[in-house]
């Protein structure tokens, strides 16, 4: 499965082993564990350089927002989606799956972000993964979520190639998500309707054509 380092067992082996579960859980090959599905879907897009990209008008306001992180273009469908929607047309195609709850429904040849904040169906309060085939890709993008390294040596020790962004899932989380998965396996999820997420195209920060982050800015 997803053995991509020897991690430390007083650290980062809960989480490697939380990763094995949930891939296996999904039909995945490997899974790389995050701090929220957002993340995860921004890692993917940063790791195939992603120009745009393409959305449901009814999602939740995090996705749209990475446009205007990555500064990259925003474009807006209508799709009474269920359980996960495409975000991207070119490349290996993203998922955002943040509801999905389905043994063996991972998609083969994409990545599919799935998330564990407090409302969905294994819910620990924050974190998400996202669930792939590619081993390079799973793990180039373990190193972009744990600050271009592996976690499983001492960062002084290690020439880091990668940017990282320290999105990273903590060991505590990922023991959480282990104590409560067999709960979430044994029920059944929430069935999620299009309806629960309000016309984003209608919010006054959608309307905005010449978004700035604010973030960005400097004094």
């Amino acid at each position: 499965m997803n053995n991509l380092a020897k991690i430390n067992p007083l650290t980062f082996e809960t989480v490697t082993t939380f990763e094995n579960q949930i891939a296996d859980f999904f039909g995945a090959p490997y899974a790389v564990a995050v701090d929220s599905c957002t993340h995860g879907i921004e890692l993917a897009l940063r790791y195939q350089n992603i120009s745009y990209i393409n959305i449901p008008k009814r999602t939740y306001l995090s996705i749209p927002f990475l446009a205007y992180k990555l500064n990259i273009k925003l474009i807006w469908r209508d799709e009474n989606w269920i359980d996960y929607y495409k975000i991207n047309d070119h490349f290996t195609p993203i998922y955002d799956a943040a509801v999905l709850w389905r043994k063996d429904s991972y998609i083969p040849g994409s990545f599919m972000g799935i998330s564990f904040q407090y409302q969905k169906h294994l819910a620990l309060g924050r974190g998400g993964i996202i669930l792939m085939d590619n081993k390079e890709a799973a793990l180039q993008i373990k190193k972009m979520s744990y600050d271009g390294r592996l976690p499983n040596i001492p960062w002084r020790d290690q020439n880091i190639t990668t940017v990282g962004y320290h999105y990273y899932m903590t060991p505590e989380i990922a023991q959480k998500g282990l104590d409560k998965l067999p709960e979430a396996i044994s029920t059944s999820p929430r069935k999620w309707n299009v309806e629960d997420w309000p016309d984003l195209t209608q919010m006054e920060i959608f309307k905005n054509k010449n978004i700035i982050d604010s973030y960005l800015q400097t004094k």
